[in-house]
């Protein structure tokens, strides 16, 4: 029987202040920064899941809704929301938070593919993951649809080089 864990255990979330450089001349936070924010919580929370070192397989989806400014702060959550062999998907959500109003903007969102894998750098396999809010279970029962279109990438990818 392979094992299942919730999706709870991985939960993960982090505190970012927006800084000067972290902007552009717009004083808006750099989609690049962003991207390195939501590639660490997805790793931290892989590995939380996982037990295991992780590597950023793909980054799938991101989606830059609205934009953080200097003195924001971002909120990032990440989840594992579906496993497989020895990869997790990971799903990030990212709000920017005024510190005056203390209103919260969904910035931005992801979802990555995270693969497990042992000292010599092998993909080893991971526990399953068992979804528990509805928004989770959403994303569950969406994930095989998600791995044929990475798969289809990758092979249109492989023919291009």
């Amino acid at each position: 029987m392979i094992e299942q864990i919730t999706a709870g255990r991985s939960r993960t979330i982090q505190t970012k202040l927006v800084l000067p450089p972290d902007t552009n001349h717009m004083g808006t936070i750099f989609g690049g920064a962003v991207l390195a924010y939501i590639d660490e919580i997805a790793a931290v929370t892989a590995m939380k899941h996982s037990g295991k070192a992780v590597v950023t397989a793909s980054i799938d989806t991101v989606n830059f809704l609205s934009s953080a400014r200097v003195g924001n702060v971002l909120l990032l959550e990440g989840v594992v929301i579906s496993t497989g062999r020895t990869s997790m998907e990971v799903y990030v959500k990212a709000e920017c938070q005024s510190i005056e109003s203390g209103e919260k903007t969904l910035t931005t969102t992801a979802i990555l593919t995270m693969v497990a894998v042992d000292e010599a750098g092998k993909p080893t396999p991971v526990p399953g993951v068992v979804p528990e809010t509805e928004h989770e279970k959403k994303l569950f029962k969406s994930a095989q649809e998600r791995k044929q279109r990475r798969m289809k990438i990758n092979e249109y990818a492989k023919e291009l080089v």
